[in-house]
């Protein structure tokens, strides 16, 4: 069904509303899975079926089970506006951090020894989702809305989101947060409020990662932020067959 039809029939009050089904868009283009790839029962449709801009479909929720079954199946959820109906994405390509891969420039380097900053994990989860969704102009100027921030903190609450925390003394200056399953970690935002300090939070995930026995790192979009940690972008496909690993890893955070 396309979506147009399904938002334009609905009243302000109810688009405000999550809803139990998803609705599949115009413009969607079918594909199979890679050969070899095999997913587990999921209520999205398959993660190949987009958009060319990578949208799957529209609708859905926002709670625990929705999220995990969406991360299993490469699917994130990306609001494109604050009152409409949840849009849900898998992109082609894909954004990630080889754990092998992560560039440390000198001048990175020279500050993670100068002992500026102190770094946690899960130490603050609450003020890391605020500071990505408020430093700088990001107020009411982000993705990350009131719903997308509650649903995060429960899944941190239920043991499934993680934070890194970035302090410059007692001052939270920097961090990062994601969704962890099995062997994949979904990356989620970062922000700074002092040089280097988002970089920071990823230099020390990526340590932590590989130290628990990670293997995939996924940060969905490239942009020349993260391309300076040497950040690079896959095949959907490629994607798919490492994720379809990653998340039968039995580690954890």
């Amino acid at each position: 069904m396309a979506c147009g039809s399904i938002l334009n029939g609905m009243s302000r009050a109810e688009r405000e509303n999550e809803f139990d089904e998803l609705f599949v868009p115009v413009g969607v283009q079918t594909r199979p899975l890679p050969p070899g790839v095999t997913l587990s029962p999921s209520r999205f449709p398959l993660p190949t079926a987009t958009t060319a801009e990578g949208l799957l479909c529209v609708g859905g929720r926002l709670g625990p089970e929705w999220l995990l079954d969406a991360y299993r199946h490469a699917i994130f959820p990306w609001p494109m506006w604050a009152d409409e109906p949840l849009a849900w994405w898998s992109p082609d390509p894909r954004a990630i951090i080889e754990l092998d891969g992560l560039h440390i420039s000198r001048r990175l380097q020279r500050t993670l020894r100068s002992g500026r900053f102190r770094v946690t994990l899960d130490r603050d989860f609450a003020s890391v989702i605020h500071g990505c969704a408020t430093t700088g102009d990001r107020t009411n100027n982000t993705w990350l809305t009131a719903g997308m921030i509650d649903a995060y903190r429960r899944m941190h609450e239920l043991g499934h989101a993680h934070s890194v925390e970035v302090y410059r003394g007692e001052e939270l200056v920097g961090g990062t947060y994601g969704i962890a399953i099995g062997g994949l970690f979904a990356a989620e935002s970062m922000f700074h409020r002092a040089r280097d300090a988002s970089k920071i939070a990823v230099i020390y995930l990526v340590e932590h990662l590989r130290a628990k026995g990670f293997m995939l790192l996924d940060i969905q979009q490239w942009t020349p932020h993260t391309g300076t940690l040497g950040a690079i972008e896959i095949s959907r496909d490629e994607y798919l067959r490492r994720l379809a690993e990653a998340v039968e890893l039995p580690v954890s955070w």
